[in-house]
């Protein structure tokens, strides 16, 4: 059976600079600690090399306070990446610079040209299809220019609602095998996980739907005890991180990196 979802060789990430004080937030609870969020970010990569994963850690873009987050950059397949197009205007920069470093790895890389936009926090890819979810930052005619871009290599697009509210349709799921995906309740009652097995957060915790299957890891925000026991009674390999910062400028497990295994 593929693995080709959640078994990677690779993986992409950024620092957090000093300008992530700058960045982005649907709600304002706070400005993010630095020197916080540098030490989550350490242990963030440090889980991910323990797998045996190469990452290319890239230095703090000042220019852009939400470059950390590099996942809304970019989705990064076997057959090869495309940079994405940011519904956010000052995200768009980021993209751009994410392409040449993808083709240090990439025999192809493409590109979201517009008039649409997308993120890749929007972007849930799974073993049978390419789920996407419209949203704040993610629109109908950028779905629609993925979709052409890749039917070419044999995927299929299916686009989805994002709940009201909530900024990312990944902000209220992740990938955690070949059939099973974490979800919120208010995400799965939409039916757009029909034929998949899920397992629900705890009530309560429904920030911590934002994990990542990583190789033999499951990597999830730290503080949300009852889910993290529904995962480990599940049989998951779970690793907690610290993402009190990143949460503060909306971000989770998945935005923090690019996962692939090239094709160079």
């Amino acid at each position: 059976m593929s693995r080709r979802s959640y078994t990677f060789t690779h993986a992409i990430t950024r620092k957090p600079g000093s300008s992530i004080t700058d960045g982005l937030r649907a709600v304002d609870t706070g400005s993010p600690s630095l020197q916080i969020f540098l030490q989550h970010h350490a242990e963030y990569v440090a889980a991910l090399k323990s797998t045996g994963a190469c990452v290319t850690e890239l230095e703090a873009h000042e220019d852009f306070p939400d470059s950390v987050f590099v996942e809304d950059a970019a989705l990064c397949l076997p057959e090869g990446a495309i940079a994405m197009r940011p519904g956010t205007p000052s995200r768009l920069g980021e993209a751009a610079e994410m392409k040449p470093i993808l083709k240090e790895f990439y025999g192809r890389v493409l590109s979201i040209e517009g008039p649409g936009f997308i993120d890749g926090g929007d972007i849930l890819t799974t073993e049978r299809e390419i789920l996407v979810g419209t949203s704040a930052r993610t629109d109908c005619r950028g779905i629609e220019e993925l979709r052409d871009l890749v039917k070419t290599w044999g995927y299929s697009v299916r686009e989805v609602k994002t709940p009201k509210g909530v900024l990312h349709f990944k902000t209220d799921c992740s990938l955690l095998d070949e059939e099973t995906i974490l979800s919120t309740k208010r995400l799965d009652a939409s039916g757009c996980f029909e034929g998949y097995r899920i397992l629900h957060t705890a009530e309560g915790e429904e920030a911590c739907a934002n994990a990542i299957r990583f190789n033999d890891l499951v990597l999830m925000p730290d503080g949300f005890p009852k889910t993290a026991k529904l995962l480990e009674d599940a049989g998951y390999n779970l690793r907690q991180i610290g993402n009190s910062e990143a949460a503060k400028l909306d971000g989770g497990m998945s935005c923090l990196s690019l996962r692939f295994t090239p094709s160079r």
